[in-house]
């Protein structure tokens, strides 16, 4: 086999190891042979710290006697003035005080063929002939290639036999001498191959964690009695953590439901001890505390990683810096030198290291906000977090990360422009988040709020999941995104994923139970929703999610249990109070669901949730105008348009006008919407299609509203809203083959209310629906078919207040029948 030589490459330099040459673009840089072998073992072991007894040990040997401090101190200063590098800003080696050096830049590993070594060099001494060798380097290289390490690794090699051994000595030019057996030139060879292929290369520890390993962070300890650093550096710690794919980080609402476990409560103080049990218990392998104290103006931050278990410290990192503005600095230094230790990869932290002023904000007060505003959302979710969310925003305009979060809790709430204006705002600011983490939920939610291209939302959430697959986030985002367009297999996935991900965060459950139920499958849905309650979960939205379950189980007194719970409680009362509203109207007594619609409205608006309160006033006057109340859902659409105009309020509302004949109102809606929303998923595939149909049905288009609603066909079967307002294309395309007097064709669109039960819910539409079909039939000649339809409407609707118009009509219908 052809000897090789190994080189180590880093931006423009090269290290030819076995040569002992440094080349930079190719050219021979001069470097004395002990600052030569330094720079080696540092390069060796790229993005590891290496002390500065390891370095007197590898090349300043116990028996060696200098001046070793100097003597490293004036390599240092050798290697950087060679490599331009500095000291304050390094670009290779980093100084970590009282620690040693880190080799920062990214490191290639290669091998390149060498020429055969040869002797080029004869000389005499006392003790013997003195071999000089080559490896095929050019000038000062000759001899060097074995002088590569302590004397001590190099193995014994056994030559054969010869009459008269002499003493061979190998001259090391920069080393002592020392005495080998006698070899021929051959065995010599063998001998720099091996030293020169192996000595600098130095085997990596094997790393503390592992990607399948988690962490827990504790609180700082803050010794300042600043309240700035209560949370604060906390959360800046964990913003930083959480760039990295290699990290898992335990997330809060985990944490929580271990200490509910524990007996304490949600955002309790994790002290050391507290934070030991939690990492115990959620069987993660290390626990990370960190410390703040002053001294004047200076301050000193100390970080620490413990094994749960053993107790054992696994890395470290301290550092003192003067006056509060450097703080975070520091602490994105510690945090990347304490992932290093950890074990990722150096090519990893570096990539995704954004320091925290760059990924976050310059205001430590704004910072402390959002802290807060993401502790009290894991504590009482999105109603009580998001005015610390808006005061982040009103210390530091420019703070990317809190307008991604505002953007979140809107969406949440249903406030759509409010969540679309925050979702804008953080993508204007996103070239100030450089890093991955913070960067891909920013577009999502830009995508996902502000333009409405579902599809690329979901792009970005499957990039998401490529870059950090340990991340729950995305795969959550994705269930949410492809059950608005209608692909209830695909959100399954998802969702399942997402709380294999993270199994104690209650939202995941409410996103699988959903899955479950919007595909009918019911007993499933329970099935997630008790295993929620058996961990002791709560949340506004797991609470409605039991009263839509209970409603399909025909749970009556479950339903009046859970409404009455949720009374008085700001959030989740305006929810209840429309669910309730929507069950009314589901049963035809339309005077009970308008009462409780005014009183789901006034709670939102109490709550300053006035788009909240606008789309119940929508999807009210949608439950009135199909009962033939035309002039009810007037009033209702105009009253909501007063109180908000979202897209949501615009949309549900141009299709109530357009069904109760105010055409001139809903056209100029239409054009509205087509002009504010071009690229919006919902507004072009669904609304529009919807509107235009019912407006071509006013005006007897039965076929062209057929037409124009086979642009909705791929997504009709998808969740348009928050709210409980679906399958409106396939309504109206059952009213058009009506009209049309296609009884079979407009079965099958009724149809479609009735075996996607899980997804109508008690949608008012979904009630109608049986009112639809047993017309169809009618259509059709199947008397029998559409007596008993007409029977399963009636029953329903046995309660029904009497002066309905729909339900007189059926009444009269199904008398024709008898």
């Amino acid at each position: 086999m052809s000897p090789t030589h190994k080189l180590l490459r880093f931006g423009v330099f090269e290290l030819n190891l076995d040569a002992e040459e440094l080349h930079k673009s190719g050219t021979v840089i001069k470097l004395p042979p002990q600052s030569f072998r330094l720079l080696a073992v540092l390069a060796s072991q790229a993005g590891q710290v290496v002390s500065r007894d390891e370095i007197q040990k590898q090349l300043w040997y116990e028996e060696t006697f200098v001046d070793f401090e100097h003597g490293v101190n004036r390599c240092i200063n050798q290697i950087r003035n060679v490599l331009g590098d500095d000291a304050d800003n390094p670009l290779y080696i980093e100084t970590l005080p009282r620690r040693g050096y880190r080799f920062v830049a990214p490191v290639v590993s290669t091998t390149v063929a060498a020429p055969r070594p040869r002797v080029v060099e004869s000389e005499s001494g006392e003790q013997g002939r003195v071999l000089v060798l080559t490896g095929g380097g050019t000038g000062a290289a000759a001899a060097k290639v074995v002088a590569l390490s302590h004397p001590a690794v190099v193995p014994d090699i056994q030559a054969p036999a010869k009459p008269a051994p002499e003493v061979v000595d190998i001259r090391l030019s920069g080393f002592r001498l020392w005495r080998i057996l006698p070899v021929w030139i051959g065995a010599a060879a063998v001998l720099i191959a091996l030293i020169g292929g192996g000595i600098y290369w130095r085997t990596r520890k094997a790393p503390v964690l592992t990607e399948k390993d988690t962490i827990v962070l504790g609180d700082f300890d803050n010794k300042t009695g600043d309240p700035v650093w209560d949370d604060t550096l906390k959360q800046a710690l964990e913003i930083q953590l959480r760039q990295s794919p290699f990290l898992d980080v335990i997330p809060d609402s985990k944490v929580n439901q271990t200490l509910r476990l524990m007996g304490r409560h949600a955002g309790d103080l994790l002290t050391p001890e507290v934070t030991r049990e939690i990492c115990q218990r959620t069987n993660s392998k290390a626990m990370l505390t960190g410390s703040i104290a002053a001294s004047g103006s200076q301050y000193v931050i100390y970080l620490k990683a413990v094994n749960c278990d053993t107790g054992e410290q696994l890395a470290e990192a301290q550092k003192q810096v003067a006056g509060k503005e450097a703080v975070l600095k520091a602490l994105d230094t510690e945090a990347v030198d304490l992932r290093s230790q950890l074990g990722e990869s150096l090519i990893s932290v570096q990539k995704y290291a954004t320091p925290l002023a760059e990924a976050t904000t310059t205001s430590l007060d704004a910072l402390k906000a959002y802290s807060l505003g993401q502790k009290m959302y894991n504590v009482k979710g999105e109603t009580a977090s998001l005015p610390l969310f808006k005061l982040a925003v009103e210390l530091d305009p420019n703070f990317a990360l809190a307008y991604s979060a505002m953007s979140t809790e809107y969406g949440d709430l249903s406030e759509m422009s409010r969540a679309a204006e925050s979702a804008r705002k953080a993508y204007e600011l996103r070239e100030k988040v450089s890093n991955e983490h913070e960067r891909l939920p920013i577009e999502a939610n830009y995508y996902l709020y502000t333009t409405g291209e579902l599809e690329k939302a979901a792009q970005v959430y499957e990039l998401w999941q490529t870059t950090y697959p340990r991340d729950a986030a995305p795969s959550e985002g994705l269930t949410f995104t492809v059950m608005i367009l209608g692909n209830r297999e695909k959100a399954l996935e998802e969702a399942r994923e997402a709380l294999r991900l993270r199994p104690n965060d209650q939202g995941r459950y409410v996103n699988l139970a959903s899955a479950y139920m919007t595909l009918n499958r019911l007993d499933e849905a329970a099935a997630v929703v008790k295993q929620a309650e058996q961990l002791k979960l709560e949340s506004e939205d797991l609470t409605v999610f039991r009263y839509q379950l209970a409603f399909l189980e025909g749970d009556t007194a479950q339903m009046a249990h859970l409404a009455s719970g949720a009374m008085g409680k700001p959030g989740m009362e305006e929810q209840m109070l429309a669910f309730q509203s929507d069950t009314e109207g589901w049963r035809g007594k339309l005077k009970n669901a308008r009462e409780l619609t005014r009183r789901a409205v006034d709670s939102a608006r109490r709550n300053d949730a006035k788009e909240t309160a606008a789309t119940y006033q929508a999807a009210a006057a949608l439950r009135e105008v199909e009962a033939g109340n035309r002039e009810q859902a007037r009033a209702d659409a105009d009253a909501a348009l007063k109180l908000a105009q979202n897209r949501d309020v615009r949309a549900i509302a141009a299709l109530a006008l357009a069904r109760a004949g105010d055409i001139a109102a809903a056209e100029k809606l239409a054009a509205e919407l087509d002009k504010t929303f071009p690229l919006d998923t919902l507004v072009q595939k669904y609304w529009l299609p919807a509107v235009r149909a019912a407006i071509a049905l006013r005006r007897n288009q039965a076929q062209r509203a057929v037409d124009l609603l086979q642009k909705a066909s791929t997504i009709e079967l998808g969740m348009p809203t928050n709210f409980n307002v679906v399958l409106c294309p396939a309504y109206l395309r059952g009213e058009a083959y009506l009209t049309l007097h296609h009884g079979a064709a407009a079965a099958a669109e009724f149809q479609k209310f009735i075996d996607h039960y899980g997804l109508v819910s008690n949608f008012s539409w979904g009630a109608l629906a049986r009112l639809g079909l047993a017309r169809a039939y009618g259509e059709e000649g199947n008397t029998g078919k559409a007596r008993a339809a007409y029977q399963d409407f009636l029953t329903l609707w046995k309660d029904a207040d009497p002066d309905v118009p729909i339900y007189q009509r059926a009444k009269a219908e199904y008398a024709k029948l008898q």
